[in-house]
């Protein structure tokens, strides 16, 4: 009698081998459901307008499904912790219960720690797909927009922002369109003998081509030190505009009028690049809050789920 009692004494309240196997089914379960939920969540979603589910929607049901993978992983862990473990003789059936319960808790935890280490890189792996798309989708919007903050802050040396300033000097250097109208050239006879050969017209197109650019060059250097101040330095916004006013035949006051314009222009367009990343960023930062926040509820929900089917387990395993 002595011996019976010593030996239940020394029976491990903790069968770790159940707790183990639990864990383990916990875990490849997770990982199948979300695996066939990004499969699905995939399928509904569209890059086209009018097509596919909306964002709301795929955000809800993205919820929805990780509660149903964390309830049923968690439920199948904690059952078959609670239906595996060894059979405890002599014992209270408030202790049993407390019992069952811990093992469907511990086979939770050693789940989602065994998730959070093992499975990272895979999850990373297969979100990573879908963000990745997301983000082509969107960087492609606002790669027009972002070129043009960045020559404001600077980085005028990237190819996409040379491009965006070109633009903005080419517009500078556009002669008026009744300038241009007038510009085209009248054929005169008594000038026929004296016109310049094809050599001397190639030379006199490519010296002008060459002063083109480095006029153009210039004024995007000052264009770009402007804008990383408050405003355009008024000595460099009247030469600005005498060197445009030399290249396209308009008088100085009209030049300077041009030149303000686009300094407003570029301005407000740098203003709108700018409100659109803090409108991103503010957006990502409310996605990952209430990610985080449904996340930790999931997991709560996980708990007790694992915990409430460890001692169904527990008690079938009783009968």
């Amino acid at each position: 009698m002595d011996a019976s009692r010593a030996a239940v004494t020394e029976q491990s309240a903790v069968s770790w081998g159940a707790v183990l196997a639990g864990a383990a089914a916990a875990a490849a379960l997770s990982l199948i459901l979300l695996i066939l939920g990004t499969g699905l969540g995939m399928s509904s979603v569209s890059p086209w307008s009018y097509e596919g589910v909306s964002r709301e929607t795929f955000g809800w049901s993205t919820i929805a499904w990780i509660t149903l993978t964390s309830i049923a992983a968690s439920g199948l862990g904690g059952y078959l912790a609670g239906r595996l473990r060894t059979r405890w003789v002599s014992v209270h059936g408030d202790e049993t219960y407390f019992r069952d319960t811990a093992h469907g808790f511990l086979a939770w935890a050693v789940a989602t720690l065994l998730t959070a280490a093992v499975l990272t890189s895979a999850i990373g792996a297969i979100l990573g797909t879908g963000a990745s798309v997301a983000g082509s989708v969107a960087g492609a919007s606002a790669t027009a927009a972002g070129g043009v903050a960045a020559a404001g802050a600077g980085a005028a040396a990237s190819e996409d922002s040379e491009g965006d300033m070109q633009y903005w000097v080419d517009s500078l250097l556009r002669p008026p369109a009744m300038a241009a109208s007038q510009q085209a050239p009248a054929t005169d006879p008594t000038t026929e003998e004296t016109a310049p050969g094809p050599s001397q017209a190639g030379a006199s197109s490519r010296t002008s081509q060459a002063a083109d650019t480095n006029l153009g060059a210039e004024i995007g250097r000052i264009l770009v030190n402007g804008l990383r101040s408050d405003s355009l330095d008024a000595e460099d916004a009247r030469y600005v505009a005498q060197r445009i006013a030399e290249r396209t035949g308009m008088t100085q006051t009209e030049a300077e009028a041009r030149v303000a314009e686009l300094e407003a222009n570029m301005r407000a367009s740098i203003d709108e690049a700018e409100t659109a990343a803090r409108e991103a960023a503010d957006e990502a930062r409310e996605a990952a809050a209430y990610a985080s926040l449904w996340l930790f509820i999931t997991l709560l929900i996980g708990a007790f789920s694992a915990s409430l089917l460890a001692t169904f387990g527990g008690r079938r395993r009783d009968l």
